[in-house]
This record gives structure tokens, sequence and C-alpha cells, in this order.
């Protein structure tokens, strides 16, 4: 193998600008899988609460609905089922200035809150890929225009250069591109199937929240139909 050339040729040749694009190209992909792996197991799980609504409202009482939904308190279905239980309630309790606001509307927007909560939640990192994906390859491009820049001036000092003595060093240079397009390119495909994924539980989310809403206020669930279907075994104060 010969060591003249390559990647750790480059680092040792390089000087300090070189090896500081160098780390943070490293830094911002490990960044970037770091937010891609993370979200990803969230949607997974996220995914696998979504499928646990029908068995929420096929349970004996509500209390019965929330255990089936489970017990994670990261769980965003579980928590819109308790924000909009805690509305009606809060809201039947006493009469307070929300009252003007209406039943209806009162619910609404606490479940709204919690709504919000959870596609901050969705969101959270998204910035980082968003990031790293339009900056990275800038990055490498300007190690690239150092490295040949660096590259350029030590040739000059030893006088005539042929094409032999140059494209070692000028094709080391450009390595630093394509270690930026390499950060680049997972972190903008991360960030749209992620982007994807969250638009998924929240069309999910919000048709819950529609359901929840329908039976906290007429006391039946909106059918995929459109129309009522009375919820007899669940009891709203249970």
């Amino acid at each position: 193998m010969n060591t003249e050339f390559g990647l750790m040729h480059l680092w040792n040749q390089g000087d300090l600008v070189t090896k500081l694009v160098a780390l943070l190209l490293l830094v911002m992909s490990l960044a970037s899988w770091m937010v891609i792996v993370v979200k990803a197991l969230d949607l997974r799980r996220y995914a696998g609460q979504s499928r646990r609504i029908e068995s929420f409202w096929h349970a004996a009482d509500f209390a019965d609905g929330l255990d089936k939904l489970g017990t994670d308190p990261a769980n965003p279905f579980r928590a819109l089922a308790l924000e909009g239980r805690e509305a009606a309630a809060h809201h039947n309790a006493q009469p307070q200035l929300h009252d003007s606001l209406g039943a209806s509307e009162w619910i609404t927007r606490s479940m709204r809150n919690s709504i919000d909560e959870a596609t901050a939640r969705l969101q959270a990192g998204l910035a980082v890929l968003a990031s790293v994906g339009s900056t990275a390859p800038f990055v490498g491009l300007f190690g690239t225009v150092w490295g040949i820049y660096h590259a350029l001036l030590s040739m000059s000092s030893v006088g005539q250069a042929t094409i032999d003595k140059v494209a070692g060093p000028i094709g080391e240079a450009l390595v630093m591109t394509a270690l930026g397009l390499a950060v680049a390119i997972p972190a903008v495909l991360g960030y749209n199937a992620l982007v994807r994924g969250n638009k998924s539980i929240l069309a999910k989310l919000n048709r819950f929240a529609h359901d929840l809403h329908a039976y906290f206020v007429t006391g039946a669930r909106v059918s995929a139909h459109g129309d009522l279907t009375k919820v007899v075994a669940m009891k709203k104060g249970a």
C-alpha cells in the first residue's frame, strides 16, 4: 500500500486549517447520524403506539383504554387522551373565566396544546440535519480550496512541477469535497425520511384528537365515514 497518498497522507501533510475542516466534518457526520438513529427509533415507537388506538376505543372504560394505550409517559396518544379528559373535567367542575369559551372550544384548545408539544418533540433535532445537509458540501469545498492552495504553495518552492507531483496533492485536496458530500447526503435523506414519518404520526394524532373531542363533547366518536358512533361502554368520568 502506498502511504504517500490517501486520507492519512492528507491528514499528515495538511496544516491546521485542513485538520480543523476534517474534524468539523467528522463532528457534523456524527451529529447527523445520532439524530437519524434516535429519531428513527422514536418514530418506530410512536408507530407502535398508534396501532393501539382501536384497542382504546374498544376498552371497557376510559381507565382501561388508557392502559391499552400503554404506560409510556412520552406516548403522545396517551398524553392527548389525558389532556382531553382533564380539560373536560376542569371545565365542568366549577365556573371560571374559561367558561365563556364553551366546553367544545376549551377542550379543543387544551388538546391543541398537547398536539403542539408532541409536534415540538417530533421536530427536535431536524434543524441539525437541515444545517448539516446545507452546509457540509461548502465546508468540504472550503477544505478543497484551502488544500489546493496549500499544495500549490508547497510545490512552488520546489520549482517546476510535473503532473505526477501535482496529481497527488491536488487529488487529496479534492477528497475534502467528497467528504463534504458524504456527510451532507445522509443528512438530507434522513431529514426527508423523518419529515415524512413525522407527518404520518401527526396525521394519526390529529385524527385521534378529532375522535376524542367528539367523545368528550357529545359522548360519541366520529367514525371513519363521518357519522357519530355511540361509545356506550366508556364513561367520561372513569
